[in-house]
């Protein structure tokens, strides 16, 4: 029995599956079953990739029953996809799971935790990117396998099509969710190569004829989250034209939900308020209603007939659905300025793409900062000039951006002729002259029919395109610095073929076994740099992006010792899946090992050197750069805790801090390897600093400190499993204070590096040492570690991962502890004695110890946590009209922390209203804060150095910096 060959287009705004029948050329497309009303089932080609969460009791029982026994992958009792989904989002805010393929590819949230719909109220159910995408590719299966049950879908020859921008974790994702719907075995294939691919299936009987004046097309995608170019090459060998793709762009997280949501910011200007008030700032779910109210006017209004404006309704909430309602007017005119002119701008000077953060940042996506298109396009353009003017047949002196001169438009957005209309103008304008426009049919299924036509083509059946990788890979051999090139070995040359496996033969690595070694890979579309693989190369700032790390253990069964090195050489395969993949090679052939993606990492801390990496031949090694006095400085460590260590006098441990210095000049100075090689000597010597108590004052102080902040560096996530597994057995000597102060400052310090499950962990001694009360500390586990009021108030500050709800609570014991200082100042400055100025400059240290805590726990832009568990903008409101309250001139830290608090994000699910920033800015002014204090007040601005610093309680290490 033959197989289906099976294309899906997992799209942003819409899901598309077509398919051709075995032994069958012909495309056909699925209609997929789906809720239209309650208790109503249609069937339609396009699965709006949308899901909602009903709240308890809104549907009857057998109301959302569909054809097949739908078991949730994400666990919901009950859940909508599909048109009844995005119907009901537009009525109910809060609900509606959206854009899950654009979260994919963000990398300051977590993908895999439950965090859609973003910013809805906490009795909302919430469901992960990844789980949403494997959701609506689980909903595809059951349909498929209800209409042909003998072909199950997971038995076909699958194609699942992604942005062609998509990076390696972000494909990662896209197979871990269609594992996860059961789709084990899949081929990813680029969505602007679909979109052409179907264009060529659909020409293919007159293709040489169609094709005989082009030599270089331009596929522009734009779709509902994302936006793709690729440059397609034409060459004519024997009278048939051979096509092969040359180009491809970076990831814009740019599309038509852009253009929705600046319509819809222009129409919550315009929406009336009863009385006549000026109009107030909807919330993030009633904003994303009408947002989806503006999608539907800006296709009505930029539609080829389109009247002259269109009436958008803002639905009112619960009893008051109906008369609650309130509306507002769109011209076509204003739809035109607002879309065609600010996202397709003529840009005749061919200006790229504006750096900064821009205005539209909302639901929590990082959007592209400039909405150009064109001037991101000629910024694509001039990336790869070279090729493309090899491709068209010019000079390679000629210094004007070459131009394509056949354009293929895919993508809804395009259903607007508009948008179409005036990318051909633009690139008209740009040529000299007029550009080929092939004819795309249907956009909204175009890329679906082509994953099929690219099956029948692998079979032979069909054209081809060939290209190989779109991408040159490389790993990177230094730390990143502002504005200069980094130096990097290349792994994959850009037009690499599948499955062809190249080995960096004259590249030589010594790793040690049963330790996790880590390597930071790059990723080029660049046509300036054109390496082959083990070339030595200088990565320009705007030429790479750097993809999450990949990291294994090495293991050798064979090996008598744990610490074994062994000589390996790197290998690089594109896979017939389309995504990389990187193993290690021992040089005598005998094993080797897979690297693996590490899509969990922060990526909040930018550091490219392997501690394991002992030589890598041909380029420098991590250890050329450390200072003269490391070796003394270790042998240091291991007089005092190691094995040797049994005679040391114990004012040599109180002493070491000071030889290290000597050693190694002042400690603020340590760069973050030097840090890390201190930190790896100290966990290896850790039972050492149970011989007394000034061992453990020492050990706990220096492991913490040469470890801070937990992560940014490579093996620093092993390096945090080494110092957990400490945890549980506390300190030994528990009766010493300092040994305690100096256990929970070490937490503290690496709280970036604990995961979710360790910071709750943490979080339960943190409430048994500010909750319990004498009677309960009597009977206190000989392992919990007593902690002061002073340890508790840093250490629950830097607990970012644990939820918002807990961080509110953590809030309110500051915000207590707070309001006590505050009337023991006001109650000393009534006492004019010495004592009365003793308790007032307590109090006011209190009160400063207690703003910090507030500022840092109640923080809009956490610095290691997810954006999704930052205490609710509601409480926060609370805290800042408590602070406010406050003389801030008499009371400093004050302003600091209503600065912190009130930070810009962007994100309207964290940011503060409109009314309370401005009162902010006022008081911030009026006491003559810094500029910098109002600026992240104002708008989004990243940190300084010294406001960083006092956040954090203490410097990063040299080199070190949060990406936040």
């Amino acid at each position: 029995m033959g197989q289906y060959l099976v294309s899906i287009d997992l799209g942003t705004t819409n899901t598309v599956l077509a398919y051709a029948a075995p032994n069958s050329s012909a495309i056909e497309l699925f209609d997929i079953e789906q809720l239209v009303a309650p208790g109503e089932i249609g069937a339609a080609t396009l699965l709006p990739s949308v899901r909602y969460h009903p709240a308890e009791g809104e549907f009857a029982a057998g109301e959302l029953q569909l054809p097949w026994r739908d078991v949730d992958v994400a666990g919901l009792a009950q859940v909508v996809t599909g048109r009844l989904a995005r119907k009901l989002g537009a009525q109910v805010p809060g609900r509606l799971v959206a854009s899950a393929k654009s979260w994919l590819s963000h990398q300051g949230v977590d993908r895999t935790a439950p965090i859609l719909p973003w910013g809805t109220e906490a009795d909302v159910a919430k469901v992960s990117p990844v789980a949403a995408s494997a959701a609506y590719l689980a909903h595809l299966r059951a349909a498929w396998n209800t209409r042909f049950p003998d072909y199950p879908l997971e038995q076909q020859q699958l194609v699942l099509t992604i942005p062609a921008s998509f990076d390696e974790g972000a494909r990662a994702l896209t197979l871990q969710a269609a594992r996860q719907a059961g789709l084990p075995a899949l081929r990813l294939l680029e969505e602007p190569q679909a979109a052409f691919y179907d264009w060529l299936y659909r020409q293919r009987a007159t293709l040489a004829a169609d094709l005989a004046d082009t030599r270089l097309a331009l596929v522009c995608d734009v779709g509902g989250g994302t936006t793709d170019f690729s440059l397609i090459q034409v060459t004519v060998v024997n009278g048939a034209p051979q096509i092969s793709r040359i180009g491809v762009g970076n990831h814009l997280i740019l599309g038509g939900d852009n253009m929705d949501l600046a319509l819809a910011h222009l129409v919550e200007s315009r929406l009336p308020v009863p009385g006549g008030a000026a109009p107030a700032r909807l919330s993030a779910g009633r904003l994303a209603q009408l947002t989806e109210r503006c999608r539907a006017a800006k296709e009505q209004l930029l539609a080829a007939n389109a009247p002259d404006q269109a009436t958008v309704t803002l639905l009112g909430a619960g009893s008051k659905l109906i008369g609650g309602s309130r509306s507002a007017d769109l011209t076509r005119e204003e739809v035109v300025q607002l879309v065609v002119d600010g996202f397709f701008p003529f840009n005749q000077e061919r200006e790229p793409a504006r750096r900064g953060r821009g205005a539209i940042i909302e639901f929590g996506l990082p959007y592209a900062s400039d909405a150009a298109i064109t001037r991101h396009l000629a910024g694509f353009l001039r990336q790869h000039a070279p090729a493309a003017r090899a491709a068209l047949g010019l000079a390679p002196e000629d210094a004007t951006i070459p131009v394509p001169d056949t354009l293929l438009l895919n993508g809804g957005v395009f259903r607007a002729d508009a948008l179409g209309r005036r990318l051909e103008q633009v690139l008209a304008q740009w040529r000299g002259a007029p550009l080929r426009v092939l004819h795309n049919d249907n956009p909204d299924v175009a890329v679906a029919r082509g994953g099929v036509a690219y099956a029948l083509g692998q079979s032979g059946r069909a054209p081809v395109i060939g290209g190989g990788s779109p991408r040159s890979y490389f790993l990177l051999l230094d730390d990143e610095r502002p504005d200069k090139p980094r130096r990097a070995i290349c792994l994959l040359p850009r037009g690499s073929a599948e499955n062809r496996e190249l080995l960096l033969a004259e590249r030589t690595f010594a790793l040690r076994l049963g330790r996790p070694v880590r390597f930071h890979i790059a990723s080029s579309t660049s046509d300036v740099v054109t390496p082959q693989a083990g070339d030595l190369v200088d990565l320009q700032p705007d030429d790479y992006v750097q993809l999450p790390p990949i990291a294994t253990v090495l293991r050798d069964s064979h090996a008598t010792s744990s610490r074994k090195e062994l000589p390996v050489r790197l290998a690089a395969t594109l896979s017939e899946v389309g995504t990389l993949e990187i193993h290690c090679v021992a040089t005598d052939g005998g094993q080797r090992w897979q690297l693996e993606f590490q899509l969990r990492d922060d990526g909040h801390a930018a550091s490219a050197e392997d501690d394991d990496i002992a030589t890598i031949d041909g380029a420098p090694s991590p250890d050329a750069v450390m200072p003269a006095g490391l070796p003394a400085a270790l042998e240091k460590i291991d007089r005092i805790f190691g094995s040797r260590a049994l005679q040391v006098d114990l004012k040599e441990v109180k002493q070491l801090r000071g030889q290290l210095e000597h050693l190694l000049g002042s400690r603020e100075s340590w760069t973050t390897p030097v840090l890390r090689r201190l930190c790896d000597a100290l966990i290896e010597r850790a039972r050492g600093r149970r011989r007394s108590s000034e061992h453990e004052r020492a050990w706990l102080n220096l492991a913490g400190y040469s470890l801070r902040p937990g992560f940014g560096h490579p093996l620093d996530e092993w390096r945090i499993e080494q110092l957990w597994a400490l945890y549980e057995t506390g300190v030994q000597h528990h009766a010493d204070g300092q040994v305690c102060a100096e256990w929970w400052t070490l937490w503290r310090r690496v709280a970036g590096g604990l995961s979710v499950e360790a910071q709750l962990r943490v979080l339960d001694d943190f409430a048994f040492n500010v909750q319990a009360d004498a009677q309960e500390r009597g009977r206190r586990p000989h392992t919990l570690v007593n902690g002061s009021e002073e340890d508790m108030l840093r250490l629950g500050a830097s607990l970012e991962r644990i939820p918002g709800s807990y961080k509110a609570e953590i809030g309110a014991w500051m915000l207590g502890r707070l309001d006590a200082a505050t009337k023991a100042a006001a109650k000393a400055a009534l006492n004019k004695t010495r004592a009365g100025a003793a308790n007032a400059g307590k109090a006011e240290a209190t009160q400063a110890r207690f703003l910090w805590g507030l500022s840092r726990v109640g923080a809009r832009q956490p610095f290691h946590g997810s954006a999704h568990d930052v205490v609710a903008a509601s409480t926060v409101g609370q805290w800042l009209a408590a602070i406010l309250a406050l003389d801030w001139k008499k009371v400093e830290p004050a302003g600091f922390a209503a600065a912190h608090l009130a930070r810009m994000t962007g994100d309207r699910t964290r940011d503060i209203d409109d009314t309370l920033r401005a009162e902010i800015l006022r008081r911030l002014s009026a006491v003559g804060a810094p500029a910098n204090w109002s600026a992240m007040v104002r708008e989004v601005v990243q940190l300084d150095q010294a406001d960083e610093k006092r956040m954090l309680g203490e410097a990063l290490p040299p080199g070190l910096k949060l990406l936040s």
